[in-house]
């Protein structure tokens, strides 16, 4: 498989490509700048020159995405799975009453915008009828009917991010790709914390199998797990 993860140098991204590379896949790293590449990737990058491919790309400029799209078109490639992986996790610590609106659409430009940037320009490289996927990460903070209140950028992003999966499912699955949004789970990551209960890598080892076509997840579900079980939109 040739896969497009962006937020590819740390967390969560880091250990997707360190995972599909070590199953034999083809990894185009995407990450907002070359020069934060992470000791772990650059050290990937050493072990797999041949299958992993480090590109920047800042999901909320759409010029890169596109100019990276054409640079892969011109090269042939084909890709079998995108995934949406960048995001950030911004004022938690406010109410609404002290909420920095600015922070709201600095999210929404990452969770939501940069998903939707990276469909727009990298979905028509997807192979047709070959099973390929996109997988957005999403998280149980988007889910409506669970709402808790609180983290009001990070969780309505994501509840706009699972309906950007459904509305790119409808579109895509006409050309036999399966689009998900993915709940990770609560993994130790810069964003998860060390309290988390997981590890980043148990999660990834999830989604890779998603991506494979390992994991049997009925045609109508849009919003699962890492393990693909159900999850409530």
């Amino acid at each position: 498989m040739n896969l497009l993860i962006t937020g590819a140098g740390r967390g969560l991204g880091l250990q997707l490509t360190k995972l599909a590379l070590e199953r034999g896949h083809t990894v185009i790293a995407c990450m907002r700048e070359i020069a934060d590449a992470t000791e772990g990737l650059l050290n990937l990058a050493a072990q797999y020159d041949d299958q992993l491919r480090i590109e920047r790309l800042n999901v909320t400029h759409e010029d890169e995405a596109a100019q990276l799209a054409a640079r892969l078109a011109k090269d042939n490639v084909k890709l079998h799975g995108i995934i949406n992986n960048a995001g950030i996790l911004l004022g938690r610590e406010h109410t609404i009453e002290t909420l920095p609106i600015h922070l709201m659409r600095l999210t929404f430009d990452v969770n939501v915008f940069g998903p939707v940037i990276v469909a727009k320009h990298f979905s028509p490289l997807l192979a047709d009828d070959a099973g390929a996927v996109v997988l957005n990460i999403s998280s149980e903070a988007g889910s409506m009917a669970n709402a808790y209140g609180g983290d009001y950028p990070y969780a309505m992003s994501k509840t706009t991010l699972n309906m950007f999966s459904k509305q790119l499912k409808n579109t895509l699955w006409k050309r036999g790709v399966r689009v998900l949004a993915i709940h990770p789970g609560w993994i130790k990551t810069d964003m998860g914390g060390q309290s988390a209960p997981m590890e980043a890598a148990e999660s990834a080892g999830g989604i890779m199998d998603i991506a494979e076509g390992k994991t049997t997840i009925a045609d109508e579900l849009v919003f699962v797990d890492h393990t693909g079980r159900s999850m409530p939109l």
